[in-house]
């Protein structure tokens, strides 16, 4: 029973993140910031939706998110407003062009690097072992002896 009110409080908790004292009262407006929220990155715990979140911070960007849709402004203009004040860290999937697509691609193409290297070194032939000298083979059975 304990477990099952434990799942039952895991899912819901994303539910309590948005207080009350936040939700607009147009729901067409809400539901546009609550779209806009599951987008935006929460600065403290990273990779959770400020929508998800619980943090101090995140209630903040979630009312300047909803100020800025009551102002009028368009989800990319509200959007773009976090993002200029916070960076492009604010949101959970950063825009894929400029500088940002050497991130996006680099850790693919490391990957094929380090495959290509692997694969280089498993084919490499490996040399036949040189046979023991004189020198080497008495000093092997003198080992072997005591």
């Amino acid at each position: 029973m304990i477990r099952l009110v434990a799942i039952f409080w895991l899912i819901a908790s994303a539910a309590f993140a948005v207080q009350p004292d936040e939700v607009l009262d147009d729901p067409a407006l809400e539901q546009r910031a609550r779209e806009l929220s599951k987008g935006l990155r929460c600065p403290v715990c990273r990779n959770e939706s400020i929508d998800e979140s619980n943090a101090e911070l995140s209630r903040e960007l979630r009312i300047l998110l909803r100020e800025r849709l009551v102002d009028g402004d368009s989800d990319e203009q509200a959007v773009d407003f976090l993002v200029a004040r916070y960076g492009e860290f604010v949101l959970l999937r950063p825009d894929t062009s400029g500088v940002n697509v050497v991130l996006w691609y680099a850790a693919p193409v490391m990957l094929l690097i380090a495959l290509g290297i692997g694969w280089t070194v498993i084919r490499r032939p490996v040399a036949a072992p040189e046979a023991l000298s004189d020198e080497e083979k008495a000093e092997l059975q003198k080992i072997l002896r005591s």
